[in-house]
């Protein structure tokens, strides 16, 4: 692990933690990154559902009804206990519950995220819906730095070593949560990476 400082902190659009420093093997190690064309994990990243903060549970709520009936499950099994972690924005965090081996938004009868395919169908940008952790996956962050996720350190993710790096495949998420000045750092430090 080679950890860079960056030149500044870069906060979380519409607030929240700040990313300061960078795991350097983001740009070394690779991964399968275009994830429903595989045939080979079954949604594998799923497994252990996720952390989502208080602002995007406040927003998939906006929508329970409609995803309830759309997932086919209910509101009331969707989250654990409320966890207070300034890494989050809104200060919180719950996870969400893992039925059979998947998270409660896995599409059990085909690939991916409900949440994503609801907003998909419903015409609400899915940003608004996916878990951030989700999106930016196979990357994370806490106290500030950015990092590959568990699931890479320990080798657990089953579609390491190919195609594109961490970095390259959540790119364009990571801008849309953290800034083009924040990618625009990035992709310095990946050239000198």
């Amino acid at each position: 692990m080679t950890i860079r400082a960056l030149s500044r902190p870069y906060p979380m659009a519409g607030g929240g933690p700040a990313i300061e420093r960078v795991d350097l093997d983001i740009f070394r190690r690779t991964y399968f990154t275009h994830c429903l064309r595989c045939g080979f994990c079954a949604d594998a990243c799923c497994q252990h559902g996720t952390e989502v903060d208080s602002p995007a549970i406040e927003r998939i709520l906006a929508h329970a009804d409609a995803l309830e009936n759309f997932t086919q499950t209910t509101r009331d099994t969707w989250f654990r206990d409320l966890r207070i972690d300034a890494d989050f924005p809104g200060g919180s965090y719950r996870r969400t519950t893992v039925p059979d081996d998947r998270c409660v938004f896995h599409d059990r009868s085909g690939r991916g995220c409900q949440l994503h395919a609801f907003a998909l169908v419903h015409g609400v940008e899915p940003h608004t819906l996916k878990p951030m952790l989700c999106t930016i996956f196979p990357l994370s962050y806490d106290d500030g730095l950015l990092h590959p996720s568990e699931e890479v350190q320990t080798g657990e993710l089953i579609c390491l070593g190919t195609g594109e790096t961490l970095y390259r495949g959540v790119r364009a998420e990571l801008a849309h949560y953290f800034s083009a000045a924040f990618v625009g750092e990035l992709d310095m430090l990946e050239r000198s990476a």
